[in-house]
């Protein structure tokens, strides 16, 4: 069964400073998406769908495409600030593209096959990505129109030690979503994680925009996209039309079942620039434990 990995990489990396999509992590100068991508063949995915902004292009073919062309199947949508549906316009003044619903949305030409959706600057282990693989080449039953899954992360497993994170903070019944709220600001505490709205369990289940999709979630997200740009007066510059949001919209209204994956793995990524050195030295680790070669693609 063909499925894609969908890798958005268009992200301004604001809070890190660059391009931190591809910045050298691994202990032959190999970058995230490596490992993720690795990760994704192993597990079964036979396509790659990078999504990525047009300024960026050549410095990303360089650094990851153009190695990744030759062992999978590789396609490439951009995300455009632009890319609005008729009768809408940018405001004056709006610097970043739309978030990741707009970006998951510039995907509808490519990508015809059911989909997982990473981030490009996340590493999130080879458990995740294997789950979903084997529920999209294999759902679950559900009764509502569209069937969806996610990988479950404890939050315990995601946070960073250089600043707070988002995350999607996730209620779950039976393995179903019934419910995810999109919390920025999220900390480390004393034995647990420290939100806005209070503390939470380490084991609390939160998104990491792991998906599993399928594309008639194409249409859904061209719709919701013009609602969502109907209702954003007042926060024209910063409104952002996020997957976790519209997911959680659809499981509310009883549209989705959304099955939650667990997954034991540790995240870690490049919020931050403090980060990249316990980046390096994670990696560095499973290098040590075997679980990657030193040149990971020989």
């Amino acid at each position: 069964m063909n499925t894609a990995l969908v890798i958005m990489a268009a992200g301004m990396g604001s809070r890190y400073g660059g391009i931190k999509q591809i910045e050298p992590v691994g202990p032959s100068g190999e970058i995230i998406l490596d490992y993720s991508i690795y990760d994704a063949i192993e597990a079964g995915f036979n396509k790659v769908v990078f999504i990525i902004r047009k300024d960026i292009e050549e410095a990303f073919r360089a650094a990851i495409g153009d190695r990744i062309e030759k062992r999978i199947k590789t396609e490439y949508v951009f995300q455009n600030m632009d890319d609005l549906p008729a009768g809408f316009t940018v405001p004056e003044g709006r610097t970043k593209p739309w978030g990741t619903g707009q970006a998951i949305l510039a995907c509808k030409d490519v990508v015809k096959e059911p989909f997982a959706v990473i981030n490009a600057d996340d590493y999130y282990g080879k458990e995740g990505l294997k789950r979903i693989h084997d529920y999209l080449c294999s759902p679950a039953a559900v009764d509502t129109k569209y069937n969806f899954c996610m990988a479950g992360f404890e939050i315990g497993n995601t946070l960073s030690e250089n600043g707070t994170v988002t995350r999607g903070i996730c209620q779950v019944k039976d393995g179903i979503l019934t419910k995810i709220v999109e919390t920025k600001e999220i900390g480390k505490g004393d034995g647990c994680a420290v939100t806005p709205d209070g503390n939470v369990a380490l084991n609390q289940p939160v998104s990491m925009n792991m998906w599993g999709l399928t594309p008639d979630i194409f249409p859904e997200l061209e719709k919701r996209f013009v609602t969502f740009l109907g209702n954003i007066e007042g926060n024209e510059l910063k409104a952002e039309y996020l997957i976790p949001t519209i997911i959680g919209d659809m499981v509310e209204e009883g549209l989705a079942s959304v099955h939650v994956l667990k997954t034991a793995d540790k995240w870690f990524g490049v919020t931050y620039k403090e980060d990249k050195p316990l980046v390096v030295e994670s990696f560095a680790k499973l290098v040590s434990q075997g679980v990657y070669k030193k040149k990971l693609w020989e």
